[in-house]
Formats: structure tokens, sequence, C-alpha cells
């Protein structure tokens, strides 16, 4: 039987539709609430069995950061911590409080210009569903419009995974030799060897029985050079490295090819944004803001007991970045707590580099090598 995006939809069910929404109860045409700042809401407060087949968000709020600022936050069968946690543009796919459109099969960011948020992950609960949204912001959210659409169930199939959702950030350190200019003028990472994860960029680690089902990959590369390399690693069960599923490479990872630079949006995977396609300026590819997405909704990748899912940053992890993602799967009850979120403060966005940047950057390069005066000089 196939089991495809659209396989069950014949199927006939028991179960009654549902939805909660922020719609005007006076009957009138204000069909949103306000989140005062520091303010939690719970969106939704469901009980007994069912599954979310659909949400949808805008909202309004004078804060630049609020998609950063404000947390989505869900939780299933009475669990106290939640299984979901993350800013809400991150979660949606929007990196760095920006707004763009943004179109998978499982999530999307719809015009006007990224302003609708659309989730349609199957969220199945047992005994009780919750969703809370907290503005971290010191701005109040003037205008929230949600729809949450979900179906009744008298009882779930114990098969049945509960979604999962974590927020990561880090500004990684560079943890091997400096990179070294090829031939080719772009400058590619040290070639030494790399035999373990340990200094990956991790995506998530799960404790449980479950699968891996995709990820929203966040790129702030401030480096003139291709920012990839990374190979993907994924270690199931503990089982030491290379693992059940080690790919060649960033760009390979997400189905792409060659150091990419431009936009491409296939429902399971590309590149919902490249710098060198989205600044005011023309530049040099690959600096700057690059937001890239995979989601194994054919190829889930399954484990037992644990998972760890992580990436180099560059080969052998020789870059600093700042990179953030949102990592998706499915998987028993109880989960593990995820590590604290860091504060709104800690969430701010690095700037992107501009030209003066680039400017100083070789200014400091050029001043340790007096050698090289132009910059394409080979050492002999």
């Amino acid at each position: 039987m196939s089991n495809g995006p659209l396989s069950g939809i014949s199927r006939i069910v028991e179960g009654k539709s549902k939805r909660i929404s922020s719609y005007d109860r006076s009957g009138g045409n204000a069909d949103c609430i306000k989140i005062g700042a520091g303010e939690t809401k719970t969106l939704a407060d469901v009980s007994g069995a069912g599954i979310i087949k659909h949400i949808w968000i805008t909202l309004d709020c004078k804060d630049p950061l609020i998609r950063r600022n404000l947390v989505l936050r869900m939780y299933w069968d009475g669990q106290g911590h939640p299984s979901v946690e993350s800013p809400i543009g991150e979660f949606f796919g929007q990196g760095w409080g920006m707004k763009y459109n943004f179109c998978s099969l499982p999530l999307a960011a719809t015009p006007r210009q990224g302003n609708g948020l659309v989730c349609y992950f199957p969220m199945p609960f047992g005994d009780g569903a919750r969703i809370t949204i907290e503005n971290e912001s010191d701005q109040e959210v003037s205008s929230f419009y949600y729809y949450i659409d979900y179906e009744e169930r008298s009882r779930i199939d114990p098969d049945e995974g509960r979604f999962h959702a974590w927020y990561h950030q880090e500004l990684t350190t560079p943890e091997n030799a400096n990179p070294s200019r090829e031939d080719e003028g772009w400058m590619e990472a040290s070639v030494q060897s790399n035999c373990t994860d340990a200094n990956n960029y991790v995506f998530c680690q799960p404790t449980g029985k479950g699968h891996f089902v995709g990820v929203n990959y966040f790129i702030n590369s401030p480096l003139a050079v291709w920012y990839g390399e990374g190979d993907d690693m994924f270690l199931v069960d503990g089982e030491p490295w290379p693992g059940s599923a080690h790919g060649t490479g960033t760009e390979d990872y997400f189905n792409q090819c060659w150091c990419p630079d431009e936009h491409f949006t296939h429902p399971y995977f590309g590149t919902a944004r490249a710098p060198g396609k989205d600044n005011d300026s023309p530049r040099f590819g690959w600096i700057g803001r690059t937001h890239v997405y995979r989601f194994h909704l054919e190829d889930p990748i399954r484990f037992t007991t644990s998972l760890r899912a992580s990436i180099e940053h560059g080969h052998n992890n020789a870059f600093s970045l700042e990179l953030a993602s949102v990592a998706y799967w499915y998987q028993t009850l109880p989960s593990a707590k995820f590590p604290s979120l860091p504060k709104a403060i800690d969430r701010a966005p690095r700037p992107e580099v501009n030209d003066r940047d680039l400017h100083i950057q070789r200014d400091a390069w050029r001043a340790n090598r007096p050698d090289r005066k132009w910059g394409h000089e080979r050492d002999k």
C-alpha cells in the first residue's frame, strides 16, 4: 500500500472535525487576540484523544524580532514539559526574525511577504493536548490570528508517535586548522580527517523510540567562502561513529550540489533564502543568511532507544558560523526535557557581514601576510 502524502485521504474514519480559532466571539470582525509583553496565552487546551491536522497563524507587532521573541510550546498527554519548544519564526521556517515566502509540504510561510505561518504536520494525542505562546518581547503583539484544526477520536492507534520539535542555536568555534586557498580560487576547509561527531552542530538528541522527519537549518556566515562541506551524521541507538547514516556534505544532505546560492523550493527540500539572491546589492555568494530545509517524509530515520543527529560546520568543523535550527521528529512518551531555551536577548541574531566588514577582514589578512599584496598569490 502507498504511504504517500495523499494515501489516506480516501479512508472513512470515526472522528469529529473541530477548530479552535481567534474568531470574534461577539460576532464582529475583531478576529484576533492580543498578547502583552511577557504574557503567555493558551491557544488550545483539548481533552481526550485526537490529531491536530492544521495550524495557521499571522500576527502584527512593532518588535522587528518578534518571530524570535514569541515562543511556541506544545504538550501531549499531560506531560509536564513541552514536546515542542521553538521561536515561532524558526518553527514555521522563518529565520532571524525575518519575513519571506517559504513553501514545503509540511510547513510554509505564505503571501503577503511570508506573514502567513502554516503547519500540516499531524500531531496525535491520546489524553489531551495543550498549545501555548509566550511573548518574551518588551512589545505587545497587537494582533494574533490563528486556526488550530483537529479531529476528535475515540482512541489513537498505539503505534502513533507524538510530534516533537526543538530549536537549537550556536555560534560555532573552529576546531581545526585554518582554511587553505585552492587553485580554483575559493576556500576549502582543512583536509584533515574527522572520525567523530563530537564537535558537530547538533540538530537533536532524542531518547525513546521514534523517527526523525526533518530540519529547518539557518546559517549566518561571515565568510567569503563556501560555508558547507560539513557531513551530516546520524548515530542510532548509541552506535559508534560513523553510524547508520553518514553523508558527504552540507548541500548534499539538503539534496543540492556544487555550492548553490539560489532559491529552490521542493515539497521535501530546498533553499528558501539565498544571500546572493536576497541582498539589495550583489555580492559574492554565501556571505550572510541562508535557509535550507530537508524533510524525511519518505525516508524517516528510525531509532529504538536514541538518536544523535548532527552536521559538521565546514569539513572537520573548521568554520565559525552562526547557526540555528529546528528539528522535527515523532517518538513515544515520556520524552526527555529539552535543554533550557536561550533567553530572548541571547537569541537576537548577529547582523549580516557587509561590504565594509569584508574590507576590514581583507586588510587584516594582508597585514599578517605582507608578501601578499593582491590576495590571489599562491604559496610557493
